[in-house]
């Protein structure tokens, strides 16, 4: 499932980056500023879109949530070894 979610991230990848490469070289800022304005807000967000998709393909959330799965697994250490510590002074009181 994973390697098909990839495949998919990156055809639409590819799609962005040609809708980018169609649009840019008709970007003038020669014409009616609105026109150039929509143009450049328009490529910011394609440009948006082809970060996420890099983003998701590069697996910086594979990472991300390996890293938090390790920081949650060792706070979860400490605290047992807390309440254990707890217990055991707790029972010869």
């Amino acid at each position: 499932m994973r390697t098909r979610n990839k495949w998919k991230h990156s055809l639409y990848l590819l799609l962005a980056l040609a809708m980018l490469l169609y649009e840019l070289p008709r970007l003038s800022p020669d014409g009616p500023a609105p026109v150039f304005w929509f143009g450049v807000v328009w490529a910011g967000f394609a440009f948006l879109i082809i970060a996420a998709h890099l983003h998701f393909i590069i697996g910086v959330d594979e990472e991300k949530s390996k890293q938090l799965e390790a920081v949650r697994k060792a706070k979860l250490a400490r605290w047992e070894e807390k309440l254990h510590k707890q217990g055991r002074v707790g029972q010869k009181s």
